[in-house]
């Protein structure tokens, strides 16, 4: 039976919209409807962003230990409320729940208990000579989601502000609202000010639109593909709003001659397939020594092959697309790939016995030149292009040319070798050798790939402004 939501959380309340829309959240194992969410429109963002406004003066001027104190509070009870954030990512966006755990909810919520220690940030003075410098909250934000990583991507943005002292209005992707609703819910018990988080679902060309347009918005964080980037800093430009963006991704892993292939093969195919493919710093190309490439075509077949497709079973590796439409847009991908490269395996269609649910074939290519546009666009699928080159100088020449820069790879003899290559790739990450995700670095891309941080010190600074103060 579906869960029925009728309100937004606006200024510690729950209250009825003022748009009329509603959205049905579906399950992408299932096709089910799970969940029905109101949507919102300008008069709900103009609510949403007035209690914002109002509470900023009060919440930016508290002290870093009261903010702490709430950001601990409510990381305890997001643990408390485990199962419900794992039965909401992943049965809106497909993650399998066992996987969901792992990949979609215990780190953020660790990461976001970090910021409690950070809130103490805010109150260091720095003294230059005569002036004195000190930190203030940068204002009233508007956090606009994704639903590939909806809990990381949401904590990533509050987590900060909330430690600045910003108050904010969220928007989720109403494919995947279920998590912000318990974040929501979470912040109200622990006793968050009424006006600091407000939440409001909607679409992207009203809700979205209407945030980052808003007068009374400072900071604008999107994270999403390039174009809707793009549109969103045009929406924010009239009011010069500082705006955060994350965005795609076309990243590339770089084996070297040197390397262990089988193990370095496997890591690439990983990455890319946990997810399944859904991921903006996913390794979708795989960069080759041409000696060793058809050893490495081999592998990558063979593995490809192995992994389990599905949902409910543990010993799935591969889940569903996130929508429908998601799931056509890859397949159409898939076809071009057909028609550019030489597919290694997968291709069109649903993975056999799985009839109900948007499911996608794994699938790999081989024969990829860079210029081709499955080695040139994002899928955001289960497909990993797989491109062959000669010397390194041409392996790092290929990893480069790409108009995104938001992750990168590379897979060596030792670590030396690999950070040496790391150094000089252009991506806002590179992980060497099966590197962890770290959530007290830095986070975000370069070229198109988006600007500013997240996570980390840099995530803090992101909602920080800096005030001279001459003596």
């Amino acid at each position: 039976m579906s869960k029925q939501f009728d309100q937004f959380y606006i200024n510690g309340q729950w209250q009825k919209p003022e748009g009329q829309g509603r959205h049905d959240v579906i399950h992408p194992a299932t096709e089910a409807v799970v969940a029905s969410v109101p949507l919102g429109n300008q008069a709900d963002v103009d609510k949403a962003v007035s209690a914002a406004r109002a509470a900023f003066d009060s919440w930016s001027r508290s002290s870093a230990e009261f903010r702490a104190e709430l950001i601990r509070k409510a990381a305890a009870r997001l643990r408390e409320r485990r199962q419900d954030l794992i039965d909401a990512v992943s049965q809106s966006m497909g993650c399998p729940p066992h996987i969901t755990p792992g990949l979609q909810i215990d780190g953020p919520v660790a990461a976001f208990e970090g910021y409690a220690e950070r809130c103490a940030e805010m109150e260091k003075d720095k003294q230059v000579n005569n002036s004195l410098v000190v930190k203030e909250a940068a204002g009233v934000c508007a956090f606009i989601s994704p639903w590939n990583y909806p809990l990381n991507q949401l904590l990533g943005k509050i987590s900060p502000a909330l430690a600045a002292g910003c108050t904010m209005v969220v928007k989720p992707s109403e494919q995947t609202p279920l998590q912000d609703i318990i974040v929501a819910e979470v912040l109200h018990e622990v006793g968050f000010p009424p006006g600091v988080f407000n939440l409001v679902i909607g679409l992207g060309h009203e809700v979205g639109a209407a945030l980052s347009a808003h007068p009374e918005v400072d900071v604008v964080s999107f994270t999403g593909s390039t174009r809707a980037g793009i549109l969103v800093a045009e929406a924010a430009a009239p009011t010069v709003k500082r705006v955060t963006q994350e965005l795609g991704g076309k990243s590339p892993l770089i084996i070297t001659e040197d390397a262990d292939l089988e193990a370095a093969v496997k890591f690439g195919i990983d990455d890319v397939m946990i997810n399944t493919g859904q991921t903006c710093i996913a390794l979708t190309r795989m960069l080759v020594p041409a000696s060793q490439y058809e050893q490495a075509c081999e592998i990558a077949k063979t593995y490809t092959e192995s992994l389990v497709v599905g949902y409910e079973d543990e010993s799935v590796y591969v889940g569903p697309m996130s929508s429908a439409r998601q799931r056509d847009t890859v397949q159409s991908y898939i076809a071009k790939g057909m028609e550019e490269a030489t597919l290694l395996t997968g291709g069109l269609g649903a993975p056999e016995g799985l009839d109900t649910g948007f499911y996608v074939k794994p699938t790999i290519f081989r024969d990829v030149t860079n210029d081709m546009t499955i080695a040139r666009e994002e899928i955001f699928g289960p497909v990993i292009c797989m491109i062959p080159y000669d010397d390194l100088e041409q392996g790092i020449a290929i990893a480069n040319d790409t108009p995104y820069g938001l992750s990168s790879a590379v897979y060596a003899s030792d670590i030396e070798a690999g950070l040496a290559i790391a150094r000089r790739l252009r991506a806002g990450q590179c992980y060497v050798n099966n590197g962890a995700f770290n959530y007290d670095a830095p986070f975000g891309g370069y070229k198109q790939s988006g600007n500013g941080r997240e996570w980390g010190d840099e995530g803090l600074h992101e909602f920080v402004e800096i005030k001279a103060i001459q003596l």
